[in-house]
């Protein structure tokens, strides 16, 4: 009598482990850390017409840096608050992949300016008052001739063969 019924106590638990678990695969706000370029540029799309805001760093209003660090911070990866900082934060790439950040220098010669790359010369940022998160490419000569450069949180992509 004692045998089938733990068996079906661990038929039960283990059930209910594995709907657990899939309601937290399922859970759109955070996978800590797993995100890829990809799984970033998606988050980053969910805010697209999300209103800019000075010094915002939520849904309800976005800066630009402020807007990085919180899709970032949703992909589980802490950023700097400034953009300043977070260019001098991470790690410095040649080439840009979707989900790597890219840099502008906005009023001169400090960067100012972060937004994510979403592939094939454009990104995602909150750009200024009045505007709101939205696409921008980055072949127009106002963003052309301000590129300060890209920087990553993710491991160098392995060497092609």
């Amino acid at each position: 009598m004692r045998l089938p019924m733990l068996l079906a106590f661990g038929v039960l638990a283990a059930s209910q482990l594995w709907a657990e678990s899939v309601a937290l695969a399922d859970s759109t706000d955070r996978r800590a850390t797993v995100y890829d370029g990809t799984g970033i540029l998606q988050l980053a799309e969910k805010y697209l017409g999300v209103p800019y805001r000075f010094g915002g760093q939520s849904p309800d209003g976005f800066d630009c840096s402020g807007y990085t660090g919180y899709v970032f911070g949703k992909a589980g990866h802490k950023l700097p608050r400034d953009a300043g900082d977070q260019f001098r934060a991470m790690k410095p790439v040649k080439v840009p992949r979707i989900g790597d950040l890219v840099f502008f220098k906005i009023d001169g010669k400090k960067v100012s300016h972060v937004g994510i790359y979403a592939g094939n010369l454009r990104f995602i940022h909150a750009p200024s008052t009045g505007k709101t998160v939205s696409f921008a490419d980055m072949r127009i000569d106002y963003w052309k001739t301000r590129y300060a450069g890209a920087r990553t949180v993710f491991p160098e992509a392995p060497p092609e063969r």
